[in-house]
């Protein structure tokens, strides 16, 4: 992308259908596919996720809802890392995360219903 350093090329990404079209692409034009590897995309994801964790590790609960800019540019960083892995997976393996979302969680409402709720 040749845009003005201080244009974002990828300001219009408003969904995750359209940050999964703009991923292909990303991968396509550097030749990634060859390595994104269902297995490779999770290993990714882990490595990117243990980098989020890293953040945290030593803060303590109150530490950790107030981080410094530093530390939440990294965390910002990290996030991007593990959603983009994590969408890249879902979309190897022909998974509709929002789908999988819903499913998931009507999972765990009937395995965690809320005070009150009927089982």
């Amino acid at each position: 992308m040749n845009a003005s350093p201080d244009v974002n090329p990828y300001a219009h990404i408003d969904s995750l259908d359209t940050l999964r079209d703009e991923l292909r692409k990303f991968v396509a034009a550097r030749d990634w596919q060859q390595f994104h590897a269902p297995k490779n995309l999770v290993m990714a994801l882990s490595v990117e996720t243990a980098e989020l964790v890293e953040i945290f590790q030593w803060l303590t609960p109150e530490e950790s809802r107030n981080l410094n800019p530093e530390q939440m540019a990294a965390a910002q960083d990290e996030i991007a890392d593990v959603l983009v892995y994590l969408l890249e997976t879902a979309d190897a393996l022909g998974i509709d995360p929002l789908a999988a979302v819903r499913q998931k969680l009507v999972k765990n409402a009937r395995k965690y219903p809320a005070p009150g709720e009927a089982q």
